[in-house]
């Protein structure tokens, strides 16, 4: 039985992979500090998404610092969400758990086909559409003459990634909440979710359905000096008949990337949504590989 201040994990039907690989396990979680001068209702989108919830060795269940009563729900594109009502004064929320992993880099098709508009799903047709910061009005030309005579499918996603992965500067001094993505093609600078912004744009503009994911990914396979975690931002494109991860900040294969949510844009996933001031204190994202076998 769940107490005050924890949440339910996310249901979901017991999945089983059938891609052998190595399996490792992850350490993962966050810790969020506010301050709030008066009760606060907020909205967090902080769990691993549904879709991995099976993979949970141990659920990473959100707790709260005071104890509150906490509502799940999913949301329009099935997201977990936590809905509370934060007291006065310092809160603090946080989640830890441990995810079995199948150790595999993200998966890549090359041969993976553009699919023609008429043939696509009806659920993926919103993925094509302007969103709140992804302006295919603004950018349908520029995405034309930029990539119109690359090779339909896996190639021209590829082509946009490398693009916007060599156009733009990373960098945490740069970040703008109100940034879009026609503000990031034109000022070259920005933060991963610029990234994802922009390319999921252009992807649109060549008619490519893209939506935006945030999660953890870590650092494992990569060489130190590692940067401060953080949350992630990448994109999943639709191509032969499929959806998959295109990562135009990192460029590069990784490791133990984790989903928690995914939408339009960033707009539709805010990892915390609060409906009244409040000033964020602490912050810490831990994602690690755990010795020891996988438990099944």
């Amino acid at each position: 039985m769940l107490s005050v201040g924890q949440s339910k994990p996310p249901e979901t039907p017991l999945k089983v992979s059938a891609r052998k690989s190595v399996p490792m396990r992850l350490h993962l979680g966050c810790r969020l500090s506010f301050q709030l001068p008066s009760a606060t209702p907020m909205i967090l989108l902080l769990n691993v998404h549904h879709s991995r919830a099976s993979d949970l060795e141990r659920p990473d269940l959100l707790t709260t610092d005071p104890a509150v009563p906490i509502e799940n729900y999913r949301d329009g594109f099935g997201n977990w969400c936590c809905r509370l009502s934060a007291p006065a004064g310092r809160f603090t929320v946080s989640t830890d758990g441990i995810i079995r992993d199948p150790g595999l880099s993200d998966l890549k098709d090359h041969a993976a086909a553009q699919v023609e508009i008429g043939k696509l799903p009806s659920e993926v047709l919103t993925f094509l559409l302007p969103s709140r910061y992804c302006e295919t009005d603004l950018l349908s030309d520029f995405a034309w003459k930029q990539f119109g005579d690359t090779r339909a499918g896996w190639p021209r996603v590829q082509a946009v990634c490398d693009f916007v992965h060599d156009h733009v500067t990373f960098g945490y001094q740069h970040a703008r909440a109100t940034r879009t993505a026609a503000e990031t093609l034109n000022e070259g600078v920005g933060v991963c979710r610029d990234y994802t912004h922009l390319a999921i744009t252009l992807c649109r503009c060549l008619n490519i359905p893209a939506r935006y994911c945030t999660g953890y990914v870590s650092d494992i396979g990569q060489e130190p000096p590692f940067p401060p975690m953080d949350f992630a931002a990448w994109m999943e494109v639709y191509l032969g008949g499929a959806w998959w991860v295109f990562d135009p900040r990192n460029n590069d294969i990784r490791f133990g990337r984790v989903l928690v949510a995914r939408g339009r844009d960033a707009a539709d996933v805010p990892l915390t949504h609060g409906f009244g001031e409040h000033r964020l204190t602490d912050f810490a994202v831990w994602i690690e590989q755990q010795d020891g076998a996988s438990q099944t």
